[in-house]
């Protein structure tokens, strides 16, 4: 047990701080959320009055976003499915249900709609680079739309 007494500054000051680290190996940098400003609409809520369904959403659009810096031009982020036999999920869309639940809406690579939800005890994320399925259409980059909608939550 911890019996460090804190300032009150000090404790609004923890719970601001980033829980954060990431270390990668290999020939070049490959930044990630975790070496990034968080975005105010993240930022101005305190962690302890998010509930695990809010906090996991909010850090699934940061990876989206992140990840989609890294695609070229006819590429886009989609979710592999592990255990569902189900195949790829082209993200279209993340919501989330407090306490607990995160859901991811999209299609798959027949264009049949998907619906994923998951506890967040369960959440795991495999983020994919696919071809875009319309080579004369710009690749879609949805964690931009994603991260605007974390304003207006």
């Amino acid at each position: 047990m911890d019996d460090k007494i804190e300032t009150t500054a000090e404790h609004i000051e923890g719970d601001a701080m980033r829980l954060a680290r990431a270390v990668h190996t290999g020939d070049g940098p490959c930044p990630g959320p975790e070496d990034a400003p968080l975005p105010e609409a993240v930022a101005k809520k305190p962690l302890a009055d998010k509930s695990p369904a809010e906090w996991a959403y909010e850090r699934l659009i940061l990876y989206i976003n992140n990840f989609e810096t890294q695609l070229d031009a006819e590429q886009e982020v989609a979710m592999g499915l592990t255990d569902t036999g189900a195949g790829v999920l082209r993200i279209e869309g993340l919501g989330y249900f407090d306490p607990d639940l995160v859901t991811f809406y999209g299609t798959d690579a027949s264009g049949a709609r998907i619906q994923l939800v998951q506890h967040v005890t369960q959440l795991n994320v495999v983020l994919r680079a696919t071809r875009k399925p319309d080579e004369a259409t710009p690749a879609r980059r949805i964690g931009f739309d994603l991260a605007k909608g974390l304003d207006a939550g």
